[in-house]
């Protein structure tokens, strides 16, 4: 007498939305989902950053390799699943309130050329890229494609412009991390009329429009990419819940679009902004506020539990905003975030 066979798929189910797919036994939960249309939320895929952890109702699961910081093994004891390096070993449920009923954008490859290179600071440069002019590409503003290097390498990044002003390129913001297999080249090597290969739209970051409350939009550094395409979205759809913008940096250098805030503060009147900085020498004369911006969030709008948020930056600044916020009586499910993972990130223990 033979014994069962194993199961080669399992399924899934995330409440309360009820939505459902399986997944094959050995491929992660995310991976599946994403194939399958199902617009769960996450960020680098890699186990770093958190932003796909969720609860698990029922089931079982084997986590891959994967940060404490993202998921503690006190959390996992809890039932909290990181499911971008999760693997069903029985039919699962899950708990995950961002799952929208639109399902995913299809996800493309694609060729694209190198229009513009534009460093607008000592560490940033805003790259454009032409989109091939018979493939549409479709995105949610806060959205970001990956660059498929050689040697099955990838890196990821926000496109910096509304879907509607796709039509004249894509805008990449990117900042060099010296050593860095792709920024070196963007910094060095690259030039206009290169050809490059993206896939994409990746993300759960991006503006939720069935909702009328307050927004706060919070950026460190080159996490205002996607935030400058959400603002652009916003004006586009004729919105007008209000909007506070938060943008940090070190210096104010790294605050390198503040024309383009203060016009866009002309045309929306329903746009407040507030640029910190939080490590300002004597010759920058700021005269701005100080410290760290998450925290100046804190400081004009201590009761957070009318908001929604949309945070994106340095992996440090969206954890503490994730853990302060909260504490401050924003709903969890109220939290939008895309923590900005370098490859040093991913590879720390």
């Amino acid at each position: 007498m033979t014994g069962s066979a194993s199961p080669t798929a399992f399924h899934i189910t995330i409440e309360p939305s009820g939505r459902n797919f399986t997944v094959p036994a050995g491929d992660t939960i995310l991976a599946a989902g994403i194939a399958q249309g199902i617009n769960l939320p996450y960020g680098c895929q890699d186990g770093a950053c958190g932003s796909c952890k969720c609860k698990k109702i029922s089931g079982t699961v084997q986590h891959g390799a994967h940060q404490s910081k993202a998921l503690s093994d006190a959390e996992e004891a809890q039932g909290f699943v990181l499911t971008c390096c999760a693997s069903a070993l029985s039919d699962v449920v899950l708990e995950s309130r961002q799952v929208t009923q639109e399902g995913a954008l299809p996800i493309k490859k694609m060729p694209t050329r190198v229009t513009t290179l534009q460093q607008v600071a000592a560490d940033v440069m805003v790259l454009k890229l032409q989109m091939p002019a018979n493939d549409a590409f479709a995105y949610h503003a806060g959205q970001y494609i990956e660059f498929l290097l050689q040697g099955g390498l990838r890196r990821s990044y926000s496109m910096a412009n509304a879907p509607h002003l796709s039509g004249q390129g894509l805008e990449l913001h990117i900042r060099h991390m010296p050593g860095g297999k792709f920024t070196d080249q963007v910094f060095g090597t690259m030039k206009e009329r290169d050809i490059l290969r993206i896939e994409g739209p990746y993300g759960s970051f991006y503006l939720r429009e069935d909702s009328t409350k307050p927004i706060v939009l919070l950026a460190s550094g080159t996490g205002f990419a996607p935030i400058k395409a959400i603002i652009e979205h916003l004006q586009f759809k004729g919105i007008t819940r209000p909007a506070a913008l938060y943008w940090g940096g070190r210096r104010p250098q790294d605050l390198y679009m503040m024309a383009w805030v203060q016009t866009k503060l002309a045309e929306l009147p329903n746009l407040r902004f507030v640029p910190v900085v939080s490590d300002a020498l004597p010759e920058d004369n700021w005269q701005g506020r100080t410290g760290f911006v998450h925290r100046a969030v804190l400081q004009d709008l201590p009761d957070l539990s009318g908001h929604q948020v949309y945070a994106c930056g340095a992996p440090i600044v969206v954890d503490s905003a994730r853990t302060d916020y909260l504490a401050a009586g924003l709903p969890q499910d109220e939290f939008y975030a895309d923590a900005f993972t370098s490859e040093a990130d991913k590879a720390a223990p």
